[in-house]
């Protein structure tokens, strides 16, 4: 098949998707972005918690929307044997199934990989969860933020001064659906090679503890003398590396040029040549140890400005590694977000249209992203995937219904 027929590098590939919350859902979204089928399993009477997520119009969520978009809905009681049965006949035509439940959670249901993989060998299944399958912390609940916290990031965000600080987004949650993304494609380029599927086990806190590029090294290679610690606005790896005051309350700017060059090129742009050729700043490190100077020498020279823009203007034209500290607002208005798709506007039929991150991956051979706009209902396509996979008639399917194993929802 070339890629002219194919609507993206993961057509033809199925997913039996057991995922609820963000983490989960961002994998399963990347891979139906990608071309893939993706079948979103939802148990009764409730479903995917993120139905009552904010904000909710018209008995959609947004959030809802958002994470599940161009995924088929399949809302069907798993803990009936019937539902289970059908659950395993599924597993028989499908490549991957991916599941964010607690650990155990899925084998309690009758689903463990010992059993799926009797089912299917060639199946990948993927698990994601708070702290991983194993070790002593496994079993324990856990979200994006208590991961963050166990793994030490949450110790070295915020003020010196000050408690730990939570960034205001789903950093961990994301980035681990996209750690379990990597994981599934791999698998299954080795069952291309090999035959085999394999169980997957991708944890909130290794995905976490993955992002240290100086902390542990540091802290190990220095046997405990360097241990990292909250530096504020300002990163203690680099100077100027950080966040400076812009004219405004609210306008900040981020710049950063821990080398050489850069530092000679911000002195360039604050017509301070003398700084760039200053024994005192000669390397990072001098740099480093003389930062109160520093920051207070770049603040000092944005402050002479008119505007702040004159001072970004600046920046610009020296090269310098530099970006306003941008409002969720203004990054949804920006062109460059805009044009790239890196924001996308978003078309349901109930709830209406709004703006969401767009698809991060750009491919050559399919430079346009797929028509996703909307998230079905659930369980739309109860019919479609049983008909269509299992063979199942329209009076079986009415059947199901009928004994409240297949549900029809709405939102």
């Amino acid at each position: 098949m070339t890629s002219t027929q194919m609507t993206h590098v993961l057509d033809g590939y199925k997913v039996l998707d057991f995922t609820h919350a963000l983490a989960g859902p961002t994998a399963t979204r990347l891979m139906v972005e990608m071309g893939a089928e993706v079948i979103k399993v939802e148990i009764p009477p409730v479903g995917d918690m993120t139905h009552a997520f904010p904000l909710n119009r018209n008995g959609r969520s947004a959030f809802y929307i958002q994470q599940n978009r161009g995924k088929k809905s399949l809302f069907i009681d798993v803990k009936t044997p019937k539902g289970l049965n059908i659950i395993k006949e599924l597993i028989k035509e499908v490549d991957v199934l991916i599941e964010n439940f607690a650990p155990g959670a899925i084998g309690r249901m009758g689903l463990d990989y010992d059993t799926v993989c009797e089912i299917n060998p060639r199946l990948v299944m993927c698990s994601i969860s708070a702290f991983g399958q194993t070790g002593p912390l496994a079993t324990r609940p856990g979200y994006d933020f208590i991961a963050q916290a166990l793994s030490g990031v949450t110790h070295v965000i915020g003020e010196p001064d000050r408690p730990p600080s939570l960034p205001g987004l789903g950093i961990g949650d994301v980035m681990t659906g996209v750690h379990g993304l990597g994981a599934v494609a791999c698998a299954l380029l080795y069952r291309e090679k090999t035959g085999r599927g394999q169980h997957l086990d991708i944890s909130l806190l290794d995905s976490y503890y993955h992002c240290h590029d100086l902390n542990v090294q540091l802290y190990s290679a220095t046997d405990g003398k360097i241990n990292p610690q909250r530096s504020g606005s300002h990163l203690g790896a680099g100077c100027p590396l950080g966040i400076f005051d812009g004219k405004e309350p609210d306008e900040y700017i981020a710049i950063a040029c821990p080398t050489n060059r850069q530092w000679r090129q911000l002195c360039a742009a604050m017509e301070r040549e003398d700084l760039a050729r200053h024994p005192d700043y000669a390397g990072n490190g001098d740099r480093v140890r003389r930062s109160a100077e520093i920051i207070a020498l770049v603040n000092d020279w944005i402050a002479s400005h008119d505007q702040t823009q004159d001072a970004l203007d600046k920046l610009d034209r020296h090269r310098v590694p530099f970006a306003p500290v941008l409002d969720i607002g203004q990054t949804i208005d920006h062109p460059h977000h805009r044009q790239r798709g890196t924001v996308r506007t978003l078309k349901d039929a109930e709830f209406g249209e709004f703006d969401a991150p767009g698809f991060p991956f750009r491919f050559s051979d399919f430079p346009e992203q797929l028509d996703l706009s909307t998230a079905r209902f659930r369980g739309e396509h109860n019919a479609e995937v049983l008909m269509h996979y299992l063979g199942y008639s329209r009076e079986d399917v009415n059947a199901l219904e009928d004994e409240g194993i297949l549900v029809g929802g709405h939102g």
